[in-house]
Protein backbone atom coordinates (compact mmCIF):
# COMPACT_ATOMS: atom_id res chain seq x y z
CA UNK A 1 0.00 0.00 0.00
CA UNK A 2 1.22 3.58 -0.53
CA UNK A 3 -0.23 6.71 0.30
CA UNK A 4 -0.35 10.27 -1.50
CA UNK A 5 -2.26 12.73 -3.04
CA UNK A 6 -4.34 13.33 -6.11
CA UNK A 7 -5.83 16.14 -7.86
CA UNK A 8 -9.07 16.42 -9.53
CA UNK A 9 -11.19 18.81 -11.00
CA UNK A 10 -13.82 20.88 -9.68
CA UNK A 11 -15.69 18.27 -9.77
CA UNK A 12 -13.94 15.95 -8.86
CA UNK A 13 -12.97 13.98 -12.10
CA UNK A 14 -9.49 12.78 -13.16
CA UNK A 15 -9.82 12.36 -17.17
CA UNK A 16 -13.37 12.13 -17.17
CA UNK A 17 -13.99 8.95 -14.38
CA UNK A 18 -15.53 10.82 -11.48
CA UNK A 19 -14.86 9.89 -8.04
CA UNK A 20 -16.48 10.09 -4.51
CA UNK A 21 -14.54 10.69 -1.37
CA UNK A 22 -14.24 7.65 0.94
CA UNK A 23 -15.01 5.17 -2.22
CA UNK A 24 -12.39 2.82 -3.38
CA UNK A 25 -12.00 1.54 -7.33
CA UNK A 26 -9.68 -0.62 -9.13
CA UNK A 27 -8.80 -1.15 -12.99
CA UNK A 28 -7.19 -4.10 -14.55
CA UNK A 29 -3.85 -2.47 -14.96
CA UNK A 30 -1.45 0.07 -14.00
CA UNK A 31 1.33 2.01 -16.54
CA UNK A 32 2.17 5.24 -15.59
CA UNK A 33 0.79 7.86 -18.08
CA UNK A 34 -1.21 5.48 -19.69
CA UNK A 35 -3.54 3.57 -17.93
CA UNK A 36 -4.95 2.90 -13.76
CA UNK A 37 -5.19 5.05 -11.33
CA UNK A 38 -2.57 8.18 -10.60
CA UNK A 39 -1.47 10.15 -7.82
CA UNK A 40 1.33 11.19 -6.84
CA UNK A 41 3.69 11.03 -3.64
CA UNK A 42 4.77 14.37 -2.95
CA UNK A 43 2.17 16.90 -2.44
CA UNK A 44 3.23 19.38 -4.52
CA UNK A 45 3.97 17.28 -7.74
CA UNK A 46 0.16 17.40 -8.48
CA UNK A 47 0.32 20.93 -9.34
CA UNK A 48 1.99 19.71 -12.20
CA UNK A 49 -1.50 18.50 -13.37
CA UNK A 50 -3.96 20.40 -11.58
CA UNK A 51 -3.39 24.18 -11.20
CA UNK A 52 -4.36 25.25 -7.30
CA UNK A 53 -7.04 28.39 -8.26
CA UNK A 54 -8.91 25.22 -10.48
CA UNK A 55 -8.95 22.02 -8.90
CA UNK A 56 -9.90 20.12 -5.86
CA UNK A 57 -7.40 17.70 -4.03
CA UNK A 58 -7.45 14.92 -1.72
CA UNK A 59 -5.22 12.23 0.08
CA UNK A 60 -5.26 8.80 -1.30
CA UNK A 61 -4.33 5.20 -0.52
CA UNK A 62 -3.19 3.37 -3.43
CA UNK A 63 -2.48 -0.65 -3.43
CA UNK A 64 -2.57 -3.61 -6.01
CA UNK A 65 -0.16 -3.02 -9.24
CA UNK A 66 2.11 0.01 -8.54
CA UNK A 67 3.92 1.53 -11.40
CA UNK A 68 5.99 4.86 -10.64
CA UNK A 69 6.68 7.56 -13.15
CA UNK A 70 10.62 8.23 -13.96
CA UNK A 71 10.65 12.23 -13.90
CA UNK A 72 7.93 13.06 -10.49
CA UNK A 73 6.47 11.26 -7.53
CA UNK A 74 3.73 10.10 -10.33
CA UNK A 75 2.40 6.50 -9.30
CA UNK A 76 0.03 4.51 -11.19
CA UNK A 77 -1.85 2.00 -9.09
CA UNK A 78 -4.68 -0.84 -9.63
CA UNK A 79 -6.81 0.00 -6.82
CA UNK A 80 -7.09 3.38 -4.76
CA UNK A 81 -8.94 4.64 -2.27
CA UNK A 82 -10.07 8.50 -1.77
CA UNK A 83 -9.07 9.79 1.51
CA UNK A 84 -10.34 13.20 2.90
CA UNK A 85 -10.10 16.01 0.78
CA UNK A 86 -7.32 18.58 1.59
CA UNK A 87 -7.45 22.73 1.08
CA UNK A 88 -4.52 24.51 -0.72
CA UNK A 89 -2.93 25.19 2.95
CA UNK A 90 -3.12 21.90 4.25
CA UNK A 91 -1.48 20.08 0.49
CA UNK A 92 1.53 22.79 0.74
CA UNK A 93 2.59 21.96 4.37
CA UNK A 94 2.02 18.39 3.76
CA UNK A 95 4.37 19.32 0.74
CA UNK A 96 7.05 20.90 3.35
CA UNK A 97 6.48 18.07 5.88
CA UNK A 98 7.26 15.38 3.24
CA UNK A 99 10.62 17.09 2.98
CA UNK A 100 11.26 17.36 6.26
CA UNK A 101 10.11 13.56 6.74
CA UNK A 102 13.32 12.92 4.69
CA UNK A 103 16.17 14.66 5.51
CA UNK A 104 19.03 12.80 6.03
CA UNK A 105 19.62 14.44 9.31
CA UNK A 106 22.90 12.26 10.51
CA UNK A 107 24.32 13.14 6.84
CA UNK A 108 24.77 16.69 7.49
CA UNK A 109 21.67 17.57 5.32
CA UNK A 110 20.04 19.32 8.01
CA UNK A 111 20.18 22.90 9.53
CA UNK A 112 18.51 23.88 12.90
CA UNK A 113 18.71 26.94 14.49
CA UNK A 114 17.14 28.35 17.52
CA UNK A 115 18.71 31.97 18.14
CA UNK A 116 17.86 35.05 17.59
CA UNK A 117 20.25 36.21 14.24
CA UNK A 118 21.02 33.57 13.39
CA UNK A 119 21.59 31.85 9.92
CA UNK A 120 21.09 28.25 8.94
CA UNK A 121 21.91 27.43 4.88
CA UNK A 122 21.73 24.15 3.15
CA UNK A 123 23.31 23.23 -0.09
CA UNK A 124 21.97 19.62 -0.52
CA UNK A 125 18.90 18.02 -2.55
CA UNK A 126 16.24 17.02 -0.57
CA UNK A 127 17.19 18.79 2.74
CA UNK A 128 15.78 21.12 5.59
CA UNK A 129 17.29 24.60 6.87
CA UNK A 130 14.63 25.74 10.06
CA UNK A 131 14.58 28.81 12.20
CA UNK A 132 12.83 29.71 14.94
CA UNK A 133 14.83 32.98 15.89
CA UNK A 134 13.40 36.63 15.57
CA UNK A 135 15.60 38.25 12.91
CA UNK A 136 17.03 34.99 10.84
CA UNK A 137 17.35 33.80 7.86
CA UNK A 138 16.81 29.98 6.76
CA UNK A 139 18.22 29.05 2.96
CA UNK A 140 18.81 25.92 0.52
CA UNK A 141 20.05 25.64 -2.72
CA UNK A 142 18.94 21.89 -3.06
CA UNK A 143 16.00 20.25 -5.06
CA UNK A 144 12.85 19.21 -3.04
CA UNK A 145 14.11 21.08 0.09
CA UNK A 146 12.42 22.93 3.35
CA UNK A 147 13.94 26.20 4.02
CA UNK A 148 11.62 26.83 7.23
CA UNK A 149 11.44 30.06 9.76
CA UNK A 150 9.32 30.65 12.85
CA UNK A 151 10.39 34.10 14.07
CA UNK A 152 9.38 37.21 13.20
CA UNK A 153 11.22 39.19 10.61
CA UNK A 154 13.07 36.52 9.08
CA UNK A 155 12.90 35.19 5.75
CA UNK A 156 13.28 31.80 4.35
CA UNK A 157 14.81 31.11 0.99
CA UNK A 158 14.95 28.67 -1.33
CA UNK A 159 16.38 28.13 -4.82
CA UNK A 160 16.39 24.73 -5.55
CA UNK A 161 13.53 23.21 -8.13
CA UNK A 162 10.44 21.73 -6.92
CA UNK A 163 11.26 23.75 -3.35
CA UNK A 164 9.55 25.03 -0.23
CA UNK A 165 10.12 28.14 1.14
CA UNK A 166 8.02 29.00 4.37
CA UNK A 167 7.19 31.55 6.88
CA UNK A 168 4.79 31.80 10.21
CA UNK A 169 6.70 34.58 11.80
CA UNK A 170 5.00 38.47 11.51
CA UNK A 171 6.81 40.66 9.39
CA UNK A 172 8.47 37.94 7.36
CA UNK A 173 9.41 37.11 4.19
CA UNK A 174 9.43 33.50 1.89
CA UNK A 175 11.49 33.64 -1.72
CA UNK A 176 11.74 31.03 -4.00
CA UNK A 177 13.70 30.88 -7.27
CA UNK A 178 13.56 27.30 -8.83
CA UNK A 179 11.30 25.88 -10.70
CA UNK A 180 7.60 24.76 -9.60
CA UNK A 181 8.43 25.92 -5.84
CA UNK A 182 6.43 27.22 -3.13
CA UNK A 183 7.16 30.30 -0.95
CA UNK A 184 4.94 30.36 1.71
CA UNK A 185 3.96 33.53 4.70
CA UNK A 186 1.63 33.33 6.96
CA UNK A 187 2.34 35.75 9.37
CA UNK A 188 0.68 39.05 9.89
CA UNK A 189 2.22 41.38 7.33
CA UNK A 190 4.18 38.46 5.53
CA UNK A 191 5.14 38.84 2.21
CA UNK A 192 6.57 36.56 -0.73
CA UNK A 193 7.89 36.27 -4.32
CA UNK A 194 8.72 34.12 -7.07
CA UNK A 195 10.07 33.01 -10.19
CA UNK A 196 8.18 32.40 -12.97
CA UNK A 197 5.93 29.04 -12.85
CA UNK A 198 6.25 29.31 -8.57
CA UNK A 199 3.28 29.16 -6.09
CA UNK A 200 2.59 32.17 -3.88
CA UNK A 201 0.98 31.67 -0.64
CA UNK A 202 -0.22 34.54 1.19
CA UNK A 203 -2.41 34.92 4.72
CA UNK A 204 -4.36 38.11 5.47
CA UNK A 205 -4.94 38.75 9.16
CA UNK A 206 -7.63 41.11 10.92
CA UNK A 207 -7.39 42.63 14.45
CA UNK A 208 -10.67 42.65 16.36
CA UNK A 209 -11.96 45.01 18.85
CA UNK A 210 -9.99 43.89 21.43
CA UNK A 211 -7.02 44.33 19.61
CA UNK A 212 -6.41 40.37 19.17
CA UNK A 213 -5.49 39.39 15.46
CA UNK A 214 -6.87 36.78 13.87
CA UNK A 215 -6.13 35.17 10.31
CA UNK A 216 -9.21 35.53 8.14
CA UNK A 217 -7.94 34.48 4.56
CA UNK A 218 -5.39 31.86 2.67
CA UNK A 219 -4.39 32.16 -0.98
CA UNK A 220 -2.32 30.83 -3.04
CA UNK A 221 -1.28 32.15 -6.74
CA UNK A 222 0.77 30.91 -9.45
CA UNK A 223 3.44 33.48 -10.39
CA UNK A 224 2.34 33.92 -14.10
CA UNK A 225 4.47 36.97 -15.17
CA UNK A 226 0.96 38.53 -15.79
CA UNK A 227 -1.41 38.73 -13.16
CA UNK A 228 1.41 38.05 -10.43
CA UNK A 229 4.68 39.20 -11.61
CA UNK A 230 8.03 37.58 -11.51
CA UNK A 231 10.83 38.69 -8.27
CA UNK A 232 8.40 41.19 -7.06
CA UNK A 233 7.17 40.75 -3.54
CA UNK A 234 3.48 40.32 -2.66
CA UNK A 235 0.95 40.79 -0.21
CA UNK A 236 -2.76 39.62 0.64
CA UNK A 237 -4.81 42.54 0.74
CA UNK A 238 -8.55 42.28 0.62
CA UNK A 239 -8.75 39.12 -0.13
CA UNK A 240 -6.15 39.85 -3.46
CA UNK A 241 -2.36 39.91 -4.28
CA UNK A 242 -0.89 43.33 -4.27
CA UNK A 243 2.55 44.56 -4.55
CA UNK A 244 4.56 44.84 -1.23
CA UNK A 245 6.36 48.30 -1.13
CA UNK A 246 9.98 47.25 0.05
CA UNK A 247 10.47 49.07 3.48
CA UNK A 248 14.19 50.37 4.27
CA UNK A 249 15.66 49.07 7.13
Amino acid sequence: MIKGFKGFTKDLKCRDFQFEVGKEYEEAKAIACETGFHFCEYPLDVFRYYAPADSRFCEVEGDGEIDKHDSDSKVAVTKIKIGAEIKLPGLIQAGVQFIMDRVSWGDDKGSNKTEAYSAATNTGDQSAATNTGNRSAATNTGDQSAATNTGNRSAATNTGYQSAATNTGDQSAATVEGEESVAISLGIEGKAKGALGCWLTLAEWNRDENYDWHRIDVQTAKVDGETIKADTWYRLEDGQFVEAVEEEE
